[in-house]
């Protein structure tokens, strides 16, 4: 197929190599025409503007800092939508904003091009690698037709629905992963403040049920997903005692833990609500009514 790659960068570099290392034809356009240099090297053309990747694909990729750069190059002067013909597939493999996504791809339906929002996950090694997750909005039978081609760029490709979706999809996932990344940092503080070897700490943590997923992988769709927050596998009460007790050994050792606290509160009024013969994940619940929103699959 003739591909056209925006953006060679970290994440958008390996991505094309990729491309054209499985034989496509592929056109590349980067602000800096450095990054483009083995890319050229092995066979890809290079484009001096985003339309002309456009005019000359059928299938036109960006990966871009954000939304900013993106709606630049798709909507901009001299842009992938003026270059691009009808039938043209554009996807952006960017963490992009939903709303910007939806506009551009309103704007294309204009043009008869096709748009789907295609973010991934797994960093650069996972773009070395082609071991990426790509989260897919848009119109399935699109995804379904252009799902060989995103294959070549991640091993884990799936639809998640509508356009947009993909976007969304990965803003929650990143969202997730950056408050991960504060509540370790108060754990682990907390942990060797009050005298466990890291090494050892770490170790204790993966090998748990924190480690093992459990949360994600058994409590989302067993639990959240079925509405089964009475079927106790840990009683509120014993969460409540061990979360109270996190927190008042991080006070003891003078460790801030501002998430633990505002967690701890949650289980204060779930406790209040006489929910402390329900199970530990009730809380769940107080987030639902506070979003308006209940995080439920029939099937």
């Amino acid at each position: 197929m003739r591909i056209g790659f925006i953006g060679l960068g970290n994440m958008g570099g390996p991505m094309a190599m990729h491309i054209l290392e499985a034989g496509h034809e592929l056109t590349v356009y980067d602000i800096r025409r450095e990054a483009a240099r083995l890319h050229r090297e092995r066979g890809a053309r290079w484009a001096d503007s985003p339309m002309a990747v456009a005019a000359a694909s059928e299938i036109v990729f960006t990966s871009l800092p954000g939304p900013k750069e993106v709606e630049a190059v798709v909507v901009g002067e001299g842009g992938i939508l003026q270059g691009a013909a009808p039938g043209t597939v554009y996807i952006d493999l960017s963490t992009n904003s939903p709303t910007l996504i939806r506009r551009i791809q309103a704007l294309a339906q204009e043009k008869q091009v096709a748009v789907l929002d295609a973010p991934v996950s797994g960093g650069p090694i996972g773009a070395q690698q082609a071991t990426l997750a790509v989260m897919v909005g848009g119109d399935e039978e699109v995804y379904r037709r252009v799902k060989p081609v995103l294959e070549v760029i991640g091993n884990k490709v799936s639809y998640v629905g509508g356009i947009g979706c993909g976007a969304i999809a990965k803003l929650v996932h990143n969202m997730i992963g950056i408050c991960m990344q504060l509540v370790l940092a108060e754990g682990f503080t907390l942990g060797v403040k009050a005298g466990v070897d890291p090494q050892a700490l770490w170790r204790a943590v993966a090998d748990g049920a924190v480690g093992q997923g459990l949360m994600l992988n058994y409590v989302i769709p067993n639990v959240v997903f079925k509405g089964d927050f009475d079927t106790v596998r840990f009683a509120l009460r014993l969460a409540r005692k061990d979360i109270g007790l996190g927190t008042e050994l991080g006070r003891e050792f003078n460790v801030p833990l501002k998430i633990a606290s505002l967690v701890e509160q949650d289980f204060v009024e779930a406790m209040a609500r006489g929910w402390g013969e329900r199970d530990s994940t009730a809380p769940f619940l107080l987030q639902e009514e506070r979003a308006g929103v209940k995080v439920r699959q029939s099937s």
